[in-house]
């Protein structure tokens, strides 16, 4: 794809400002797509994939089985982190965006059209797959590019608050599949699983007709027409990147504590909660709360991380996770649709939350212009991937073979404090300044060596 045009670094002004809102819409648009199809994926996969692709499998081991599905769009993440942030970095950020948009949601369009296994056969798995894996791949160059290209736009203008607009995506984009869902799975049960779980999918094309309409409109970053202007760029920015791998490894682990909590008290727990007793809309509507919930929090908590630093406000998003793993799912085993809703706010719309806003200003503010699409990409990708991709595969298994819930807490808990522990060896990064010195920052290395 031909680099797009690249709009020189100008200084705030009203333009300035335009270009930030339009920018910082299309990341919540961007990401709002990426969870969507994700979050409606995980759903029905827990509901009916079981038995319309892997027919004839015991029930546990078909959810297993749908939820490997599942993973393989994580597994496939770093890759598509790699592949767009080295195009990225290379020839911009804006075409490699309307690329992994176009990906996203065209993949999840065919998925919504796949015959299942009782029509032909096999091959009903292994082009869902194929489609999950496509999907993975345009994830992973979807969120670093979008987040970066806010932060980059936003420069010394408070980045996390405005980074925060492509955070609210994910809740944003689990609000909208909550509420397709709900309405389809309401749906007699024949009616559901012979073409109701399809409407989902199918409507994802309306997100991605929106997102690709405002994306258009967005100019080159500012720091990178530094860059390019300079004949800059990166040759090949996943040498640079793993030449000092540090940050690269504490960006993974810092996010590993928000993706676990956030896999498995969303889509996890629609399979858990229904097989000990709730019904479906009891589990969906919890979920729709908690991203109500969310979208205050995580605004909220990235602009408290401009003013008090990204790391306490992590740290306590992660200590405040941990606390309430157990309790969280005590609430949730009491069979109550009340306490159903006050577990999943408590333990996804609040501590997840808090831990996930300050994460995009946080990643993107540890690399240097040069490599930061392929650096946050990959630091982004490769926690969700630890923390998201086998949990939900991982928890059904444990829950499967031990009768109980406690794994689940026991992997939140666990996720967490791997989170508050990597907080300690990350540098604080909220006053770092982006402007001003694009190209050298990312030679230099202070940017790529982030000490304790």
């Amino acid at each position: 794809m031909p680099p797009s045009p690249i709009a020189p670094p100008s200084p705030a002004g009203p333009e300035s400002t335009r270009q930030l809102r339009r920018v910082a819409l299309s990341g919540l648009l961007g990401t709002a797509v990426e969870f969507y199809d994700f979050l409606v994926y995980g759903t029905v996969a827990a509901l009916v994939f079981g038995e319309l692709f892997f027919p004839g499998a015991d029930p546990a081991v078909g959810t297993i089985a749908a939820f490997g599905t599942f993973a393989a769009g994580y597994v496939a993440r770093p890759l598509g982190g790699i592949v767009f942030g080295h195009f990225g970095d290379r020839l911009g950020r804006k075409s490699m965006l309307l690329l992994t948009m176009g990906l996203m949601g065209g993949a999840s369009f065919l998925i919504g059209l796949l015959p299942t296994y009782d029509t032909i056969g096999v091959w009903a798995p292994v082009l869902l797959i194929t489609l999950r894996v496509v999907q993975g791949i345009a994830i992973g160059g979807e969120w670093g590019g979008a987040t970066l290209m806010v932060v980059e736009h936003a420069g010394e203008r408070r980045r996390g608050l405005w980074s925060s607009f492509t955070q609210m995506g994910a809740p944003l984009g689990s609000l909208l599949s909550s509420l397709v869902v709900t309405l389809v799975v309401a749906m007699p049960r024949d009616q559901f699983a012979a073409w109701g779980w399809r409407v989902p999918f199918l409507l994802s094309v309306v997100l991605l007709g929106v997102g690709l309409f405002v994306r258009l409109k967005v100019v080159e970053s500012p720091l990178f027409a530094e860059v390019k202007k300079d004949r800059g760029e990166a040759r090949l920015p996943i040498v640079d990147v793993l030449r000092r791998p540090r940050p690269l490894l504490l960006a993974c682990c810092v996010g590993i504590g928000a993706f676990t909590a956030q896999s498995l008290l969303t889509s996890y727990l629609i399979a858990y909660a229904t097989g000990i007793g709730y019904a479906r809309p009891q589990v969906l509507t919890a979920l729709t709360v908690s991203a109500c919930v969310a979208l205050v929090v995580l605004p909220c908590a990235s602009a408290l991380s401009d003013r008090v630093g990204r790391r306490p406000v992590v740290l306590a998003g992660a200590l405040t996770s941990a606390a309430l793993a157990f309790p969280v799912l005590a609430l949730v085993d009491s069979r109550s649709p009340g306490l159903l809703i006050l577990a999943v706010v408590l333990g996804h719309g609040i501590a997840q939350s808090a831990m996930y806003g300050p994460l995009g200003a946080l990643l993107t503010e540890m690399f240097g212009t040069r490599v930061r699409y392929t650096g946050a990409s990959l630091g982004y990708q490769g926690a969700t991937l630890i923390g998201a991709g086998f949990s939900p595969m991982i928890a059904g298994s444990l829950v499967a073979g031990s009768g109980n819930g406690t794994p689940v807490a026991l992997l939140i808990c666990g996720g967490s404090l791997i989170t508050a522990l990597t907080v300690w060896f990350v540098r604080e990064t909220s006053n770092t300044s982006l402007s001003g010195s694009a190209t050298e920052r990312s030679d230099s290395p202070h940017t790529q060596e982030i000490s304790a």
